[in-house]
């Protein structure tokens, strides 16, 4: 299920491109849940800065080079803003909820500066760090209720989704809740085929809870991330509630939606490869290094960088004209043979990984460390305590998620 890669152009990546094609539709779907869509290949070679038509009928750029992406998220000409007029969204109702809520990824400086600064704290190395023996043991009760309940089970509902979704909401000071309901939320929030109201209405239910604490922890302040950013930030002229309950909300979302997606998907792709997985087995130790990989090849962030041209950009010998929509689609860039050598090889030696799976620039995901951390506890607990762990049906009734703003999967059924 490797991704075939087109001979590269000469002088790529730095070749003017001399011809464009016909605007593609837009997103690409994947022929293989293991890496990119075979597309972004022949787009990196002959139309490296491509123009696409977008779900809603507009027409954007689609960039696929691993230089360019990291040129263009970190160019201070290109704006993030969901307000622009031609920010690129895919779905129907995104840029109208998003101009509503105004989730700080949405955002540019300094508005989005001062939100990230403020959840930087509860997510640096250190802190992630500390919090392993907690993530060790709430992982370990979820697989222990999974494995007593006994086979077949839905991996991703009964694992995938209660792992992330516990840790960020422990992290946050959310009760345990009912953890369907936060999966239920980002389901709709970020489908491309929702409307507005409807996103608006998932959102509301989400911020509802949210403002319950906020005033809970007004009055009774608790050791939590909720309560320090009620006691730090919520005085006036800094945050208001609503501004905290939008940061709050796109901090669920983002963090448990991704991680959730990232464990499905590399659970399956190691039961598809036993050789990787007896790789482990036979050497935790690589785990960290592993995580990694899987993060460069399943990218389920592709293209979540959405990005306005805020002036003329020049990318790969072509202009992106200002105000234009611009894609940085990640997993392009990490699919990349200029950049990672045989790209579509799962190579836990591999060294000098240096993927963009979390973006980059300054809205490289806050919550990575947290992630990575995640990821590895929750690979390693199952790989390690359930050894005989096997798909509970046909392949290919495996459905994929490709119609959101994180690929992954519907269901994982699986028993042991």
């Amino acid at each position: 299920m490797t991704t075939p890669v087109s001979p590269t152009a000469p002088g790529a990546p730095d070749a003017p491109v001399t011809g464009a094609t016909a605007p593609r539709d837009f997103p690409i779907r994947r022929g293989c849940p293991f890496t990119a869509p075979e597309e972004y290949a022949a787009m990196r070679t002959d139309d490296p800065v491509a123009r696409v038509t977008l779900p809603t009928g507009r027409e954007a750029w689609a960039v696929t080079r691993y230089d360019d992406v990291r040129e263009l998220l970190s160019d201070p000409r290109v704006s993030a803003d969901i307000r622009r007029p031609n920010f690129p969204a895919l779905g129907e109702g995104e840029q109208e909820a998003g101009a509503r809520f105004r989730p700080f990824i949405r955002t540019d400086a300094p508005e989005h500066t001062r939100y990230r600064r403020m959840l930087l704290p509860a997510f640096t190395v250190r802190r992630v760090r500390a919090m392993r023996s907690a993530v060790q043991a709430r992982v370990d009760e979820i697989l222990d209720g999974m494995l007593e309940a006994g086979g077949p089970v839905d991996l991703v509902s009964a694992y995938a989704n209660a792992v992330s979704t516990s840790v960020i909401c422990e992290l946050l000071g959310i009760p345990r809740h009912n953890l369907e309901f936060f999966r239920d939320v980002t389901r709709i929030s970020g489908s491309r085929t929702s409307t507005a109201e409807q996103v608006a209405e998932a959102l509301g239910s989400l911020f509802g809870l949210l403002a319950e604490l906020i005033a809970e922890r007004r009055e009774e302040p608790r050791d939590d991330l909720i309560s320090k950013l009620v006691t730090d930030h919520l005085i006036p002229g800094h945050v208001t509630t609503d501004q905290l309950l939008s940061t709050l909300g796109i901090t669920i979302n983002a963090g448990r939606e991704t991680t959730t997606s990232m464990i499905a998907l590399s659970t399956l792709l190691l039961l598809d490869r036993p050789e990787l997985l007896e790789e482990l087995r036979r050497d935790p130790s690589l785990m960290p290094a592993a995580v990694d990989e899987l993060l460069r090849v399943l990218s389920v962030a592709d293209s979540i960088p959405l990005r306005v041209a805020a002036e003329d950009i020049e990318l790969s010998g072509r202009t992106v004209p200002a105000d234009d929509g611009v894609i940085a689609l990640l997993a392009g860039a990490n699919h990349d043979p200029e950049q990672f050598d045989d790209p579509g090889k799962v190579d836990f030696h591999r060294t000098d990984n240096h993927h963009v799976a979390f973006g980059y620039g300054v809205h490289q995901c806050v919550g990575q460390h947290l992630a990575r951390l995640e990821l590895e506890v929750a690979l390693d607990t199952l790989v390690r305590r359930v050894p005989t762990l096997r798909l509970a049906g046909d392949r290919d009734q495996v459905v994929v998620k490709d119609d959101s703003a994180t690929f992954g999967l519907e269901e994982l059924m699986v028993t042991w």
